[in-house]
């Protein structure tokens, strides 16, 4: 039986901020901008509440109804969207500003980001571990996929690890071979998805 996914807005801000916070906060990445265990308690949940914050401002976001998975997406035009180049220093501001990392991961990722052709970026997804292996995941992703089909749109997103990467393989995204490696840090994976025939299997 399919999870029922709606929109979220901003009375939604506290829960999924929470949902963030405890999904990715042990994740390796998280881990490489927040080394130190205690910065990663108190600020973690900050960076993850700019995320959100933007992707509510700028993009949109699909959760489950009961609250149990949500995935934070945005519409890449051709060309990719105006540099920002105040944008990493700003949540390096209002994050944590005596950490360098905060602000390199988003210069990072800016510059390994396709823009030649328009895409819908799946920026971050999250289910909680009380619904892991339950498929919410999956639906909130194919949800958008099956749009991107109907309209011709490619998907892009990075994963980080190489268990992430499998998975999202078999939804049709192809890895491009090359990492995005943090310094002194783990590396990511970006992947992209051409558009399939409607109807394909």
């Amino acid at each position: 039986m399919g999870v029922a996914i709606r929109r979220a807005g901003q009375d939604d801000r506290a829960a999924v901020t929470d949902l963030l916070d405890r999904v990715f906060r042990d994740d390796a990445v998280s881990g490489w901008v927040f080394p130190d265990p205690t910065d990663r308690q108190n600020k973690h949940g900050v960076m993850m509440g700019v995320f959100l914050d933007t992707a509510l401002a700028e993009g949109y976001v699909d959760m489950a109804v009961d609250g149990s998975a949500a995935a934070l997406w945005f519409s890449v035009p051709a060309g990719g969207h105006p540099a920002d180049d105040a944008g990493p220093a700003e949540l390096r501001r209002v994050v944590d500003p005596a950490n360098e990392r905060v602000e390199a991961i988003g210069r990072i990722l800016d510059a390994a980001h396709p823009k030649e052709r328009a895409h819908e970026h799946l920026m971050l997804i999250a289910v909680d571990s009380t619904a892991r292996s339950q498929g919410r995941g999956t639906e909130l992703i194919t949800s958008v996929l099956s749009r991107c089909d109907r309209e011709g749109l490619a998907a892009y997103l990075e994963a980080s690890s190489t268990r992430s990467r499998a998975l999202y393989a078999r939804l049709g995204f192809v890895w491009s071979g090359d990492t995005i490696d943090l310094p002194e840090g783990p590396s990511m994976y970006p992947m992209w998805r051409d558009p399939m025939p409607v109807g394909r299997a």
